[in-house]
């Protein structure tokens, strides 16, 4: 996501940036704060405590380590619990659209060689999936044996807002935290007589890598956007995405991208990541959840909505 860093004379920037969970990351804070650099490699540790934690690659991971015992009841800590529960509310909300279990389909499709499942393939990975059969009780975690999960869809939205919450607790009121495109905005910039001015936050066009379809004004809170250009594969004029449906395992077809402002990026990218597996049906149900999207469907349509009082 592109980021007007300097939109009229406002106070210096430090960019402090690094490479995480598999993304370039950057913290855009005021450089004149005192100990700010201090501050943003802290933010940088809890962000890298978070991927460590809960990486499926890493073998001595909080998230290896329930996989290994599904079948038999794992003792999580308070954190893990809380995780676990947001992923059931989404879960639930979204009609089990949004399941953190659905990570196994990555077993039958192959988007570094372009290949698609056969009917059997699939077939042999989708009784697997199904949140619901997890129970989490008093910090005792219950799966079946068959399941595995996967905070693949909320570790970096999670880690983008808690990297923004040890910003504020040191008391610094305004910057941007990009965790590879998803990002928590702590604050508007102020220019030199007082004023706020948000950040202007551009969103890639879908099918044009190095440009931004449009640009938003962005005052706090979290942005997420969720596409079918991030992994993909194209087989007999289709176009294939890593954004699985739980219930057919095939990928989304209708939105070519759904930009979400909410108060967390954490929430931010839960209600894109659902939009996109709703389909048709996301403008309707974004429209309930009164905030602020920009859904742009395969055809670079696109549908701003916005909470009803601002209409």
């Amino acid at each position: 996501m592109n980021t007007n860093t300097d939109p009229v004379n406002t106070a210096p920037l430090l960019e402090h940036s690094f490479s995480a969970m598999a993304s370039p990351c950057k913290f855009l804070l005021p450089a004149t704060f005192a100990g700010v650099q201090d501050i943003a490699r802290s933010m940088e540790a809890e962000v890298r405590r978070i991927e460590q934690k809960y990486s499926r690659y890493r073998d001595d991971s909080v998230l290896s380590n329930i996989n290994r015992n599904a079948g038999q009841p794992t003792t999580i800590d308070d954190e893990t619990a809380w995780l676990l529960n947001y992923a059931s509310v989404c879960f639930s909300q979204s009609d089990g659209l949004f399941d953190i279990s659905s990570g196994v389909l990555r077993s039958v499709w192959n988007f570094r060689d372009g290949r698609c499942p056969s009917a059997e393939q699939l077939h042999s990975v989708l009784p697997r999936i199904g949140f619901a059969a997890l129970q989490c009780h008093n910090n005792q975690l219950h799966m079946p044996a068959t399941m595995e999960l996967d905070f693949g869809g909320i570790g970096k939205e999670y880690a983008a807002d808690a990297a923004a919450n040890i910003a504020r607790q040191h008391g610094i009121a305004w910057g941007v935290v990009d965790l590879g495109g998803d990002l928590h905005i702590i604050g508007p910039r102020l220019s030199d007589n007082g004023e706020a001015i948000p950040w202007m936050l551009g969103v890639r066009h879908p099918r044009e890598a190095q440009s931004a379809f449009a640009s938003l004004p962005v005052y706090s809170g979290g942005m997420a956007t969720s596409g079918d250009y991030e992994r993909y594969f194209e087989a007999n004029g289709r176009r294939y995405c890593h954004i699985l449906n739980p219930h057919t395992g095939y990928p989304v077809e209708h939105w070519a991208s759904v930009t979400v402002l909410a108060p967390s990026c954490l929430l931010a990218g839960s209600l894109s990541t659902i939009s996109m597996l709703k389909g048709a049906a996301a403008s309707d149900w974004l429209r309930q959840q009164q905030l602020h999207a920009l859904l742009i469907d395969t055809a670079m349509q696109a549908q701003a909505l916005r909470p009803t009082a601002e209409q």
